[in-house]
């Protein structure tokens, strides 16, 4: 047995020799291609064309989401070799916006918290941050309204997405006292919502408090006797907390969607979507009419959200993402069609699929 364990353990050690020597040299190679300086050094279509490719020829035992994540990670160091990328992202440290960032630029990019979404859109705009990650849908409550209502202003452009599984835990800085001795309950809106029947049965008496991230309830709950935070993983372990209770949202397949914000537009990576924000002329069945060269030119639609305009009484936004990118023939050809019909088109960015 332990000649058969030595074996094994010094073929282990022959093969970390051979990563690390593949290691060493795509990092050099990616330095290179970094020393061209052929434009945007972070080119998402690049990466979801890698990471598409690499789960196609995966060979196992690891699964195709984990072999994703470690080239996910390489791929980030070796673009660090140049410059790091700066995200900025809803803050504090602790949000599932932090992980949001950190699942689709890996963790040698520099993350910078901000205060409100207002300030995550400001950051990209003034150039303080390469890319946002803003929270755009939650597949059990909906839009997220301000994501939403910023989009038409900003000249920024949404190059990328990523879809984050929520778990939600309750959350103490004292597990001995168990449910009885919590008098209040902090979280986000959203995520009180998403949780609501879990906590009606569960601690019934505790009055909810709604704040502005999961992080700012992780952290008044750290701070404050009496008191529980419902957040994720990240918020328990940066600010200390014992989970009292885990994965207690209502809904099993709780995912929420979020959008990549740069001053970049991807070329067509194979798999990608875009998304636009619409408005109808002011007559009888404008709707349907502004959306039919979709159907025409076979373009599936897979959302389909409106907002009020905030311009005027009544007048709303159309928020739409649509499959294909902008540059192949049949998009193009629809949204020209449907430019001539809208009151109002603004492409917002084509983009490519979420891979992770």
């Amino acid at each position: 047995m332990s000649a058969e364990l030595d074996r094994l353990r010094g073929e282990i050690d022959l093969v970390t020799d051979s990563i690390l020597e593949l290691l060493s040299k795509r990092a050099r190679l990616a330095r290179e291609i970094g020393t061209l300086k052929v434009g945007q050094a972070y080119r998402p279509e690049r990466e979801a064309q890698v990471l598409r490719r690499i789960k196609e020829r995966n060979p196992g035992p690891l699964s195709d989401e984990t072999v994703a994540l470690l080239f996910r990670e390489i791929m980030s160091a070796c673009l660090a070799l140049e410059r790091p990328i700066t995200v900025a992202f809803l803050g504090p440290q602790g949000t599932f916006s932090e992980s949001a960032a950190m699942k689709h630029f890996g963790h040698a990019a520099v993350t910078t918290p901000q205060a409100t979404i207002d300030e995550v859109y400001r950051a990209v705009e003034s150039g303080a941050a390469d890319f946002g990650v803003v929270p755009v849908e939650n597949s059990t409550e909906g839009a997220v309204g301000r994501s939403l209502d910023l989009m038409p202003q900003t000249p920024a452009k949404v190059c990328g997405e990523v879809l984050i599984r929520i778990h939600h835990h309750l959350m103490s800085v004292r597990p001995e006292t168990g449910f009885a001795s919590i008098g209040r309950i902090y979280s986000h809106s959203q995520s009180l919502a998403q949780c609501h029947e879990w906590l009606n049965a569960n601690v019934p008496e505790a009055e909810r408090i709604a704040v502005a991230s999961n992080a700012e309830a992780a952290r008044r709950a750290a701070e404050e006797p009496g008191t529980a935070a419902v957040a994720g993983d990240r918020a328990a372990e940066h600010y200390k907390l014992a989970i009292l209770a885990s994965n207690i949202e209502d809904e099993p397949n709780n995912t929420t969607r979020f959008l990549i914000l740069g001053d970049y537009e991807p070329e067509p990576s194979g798999n990608d979507r875009t998304s636009l924000v619409l408005s109808a002329r002011n007559r009888a069945g404008a709707v349907y009419e502004m959306l039919t060269p979709f159907a025409t030119r076979g373009v599936s639609m897979t959302r389909f959200e409106s907002r009020p305009s905030r311009v005027a009484l009544w007048e709303y936004l159309f928020f739409v993402d649509i499959e294909g990118h902008r540059d192949d023939a049949n998009v193009a050809a629809a949204l020209e069609e449907v430019g001539r019909i809208a009151g109002y088109l603004k492409v917002l960015g084509s983009y490519p699929m979420a891979v992770l």
